[in-house]
């Protein structure tokens, strides 16, 4: 009788009330996170409320996420010290704030999924869920399936809710990566349920028709079926993962050759599957630009000033270590080299551990060194589900570090 007062207790109730809506807020958040069409895109705007809520109330960072938030802000304050080496400010200023948040988005989301694990899968499912809308967005604007829905497309490929079709391919490829990891290691009979959002999300990535996002979708593909099979020493698990991956890799074919049949997609299929472009290799290409770029990093050690690179070449770096050069000097390249090299070391030595979180660990981690990989090619510095994956292994990594502090009898382990 005094358990069941006790689960009733007003103070028992108030604390259930507030972890919905405290999670709520964030799944709210990740829904947004999916339409970004302009900056600050209301994503900045309720999220940049709900972290300041948050700390104002209960955001604690745990001691072994306290790198994650001195190496971005240290990149940050390598930004201002080269937006002093500019003569026009233009919008600089703005352009900063939004790297700054994208910083602090980072840290709150390796500090809640630390303190709530349970946040990992409302998160994912709500990631899943945006991707699929914008996705269906974007396939609609490709066909123009209503009146106005080519607002959706830019340069004749799916765009979604996003400004660039370059964004929004590897923007997908997480949700994709997870639905994947679901199929492989589920049950049968949901299969068909997964196959059809993982359908859309694929299609997405192909409409986007960026060679950066097919990439990146291969490769996390690739990565994660590795890491499936390395895990477990089942011989029956294994052969599963086996016979699950030629049954999806045989779907994604069908599709694919099913979609290559419509008119004009074949066309801009074979135009966008080059792994040159005239753009790239023109004489001020994006080649050359690197060229050039890192000799000015030579000669500007405090970075030109962000955004600045564009003016000059008419085209941005399109390489994200050459942006951090230019935009956020030395400073900010070191912080941000460490930072990565940091996350892949530090997410790789738990990547395998059979704890509650490590599937939303290993889905993040593949799909972040897919972005990684394509940020040699495109700026990702203002990418905010490149944010996100850092929070969400940072998190996995506060997780280990209290885990690893805990008495064993207390330890959490994977059911």
């Amino acid at each position: 009788m005094s358990a069941i007062s006790h689960e009733l207790s007003p103070g028992a109730v108030n604390a259930k009330l507030i972890a919905l809506i405290s999670s709520s807020a964030v799944v709210f958040g990740i829904l947004l996170s999916g339409f970004v069409i302009s900056e600050p895109a209301p994503y900045e705007i309720y999220m940049a409320g709900l972290i300041i809520i948050w700390a104002l109330f209960s955001l604690k960072i745990s001691r072994a996420a306290v790198p994650l938030l001195v190496l971005l802000v240290t990149m940050n304050i390598g930004g201002m010290i080269s937006m002093t080496q500019m003569a026009d400010l233009a919008n600089t200023p703005l352009y900063l704030s939004v790297s700054l948040f994208l910083a602090f988005s980072a840290v709150f989301f390796a500090s809640v999924t630390a303190t709530r694990p349970s946040l990992y899968r409302l998160i994912f499912i709500a990631y899943v869920i945006s991707a699929v809308m914008t996705s269906l967005l974007g396939i609609a604007g490709y066909f123009h399936a209503f009146p106005g829905a080519e607002m959706f497309t830019k340069y004749d490929r799916a765009a979604g809710a996003f400004q660039d079709p370059n964004v929004f391919g590897p923007f997908l490829v997480l949700p994709g990566i997870y639905l994947l990891y679901l199929i492989l290691t589920g049950s049968v009979s949901r299969m068909p349920l997964l196959a059809v959002p993982l359908l859309i999300i694929t299609a997405g990535i192909f409409f986007s028709f960026s060679r950066g996002a097919w990439g990146m979708f291969a490769i996390s593909a690739i990565l994660l079926t590795g890491c499936l099979f390395l895990q477990s020493a089942s011989g029956m698990f294994r052969l599963r993962v086996v016979i699950m991956t030629i049954a999806a890799l045989s779907l994604l074919a069908v599709a694919i050759i099913v979609i290559l049949q419509l008119p004009g997609v074949s066309e801009m299929f074979s135009n966008r599957a080059h792994l040159e472009q005239s753009y790239d290799t023109a004489r001020l290409g994006r080649f050359a630009r690197y060229t050039l770029g890192f000799q000015m990093a030579m000669e500007h050690p405090f970075g030109i000033g962000p955004l600045v690179f564009g003016t000059i070449f008419g085209e941005d770096t399109h390489d994200i270590w050459l942006k951090m050069l230019m935009d956020y000097g030395w400073l900010g390249f070191v912080s941000f080299l460490t930072l990565v090299l940091w996350t892949i070391g530090a997410g790789f030595r738990i990547l395998l551990r059979d704890r509650p979180w490590q599937p939303y660990l290993l889905c993040a981690y593949v799909a972040f060194i897919g972005n990684i990989g394509l940020g040699t090619f495109i700026d990702i510095d203002h990418w905010r589900h490149v944010y996100l994956l850092l929070g969400l292994i940072w998190g996995a990594i506060a997780l280990e570090y209290r885990h690893q502090r805990l008495p064993p009898t207390l330890a959490p382990t994977r059911r």
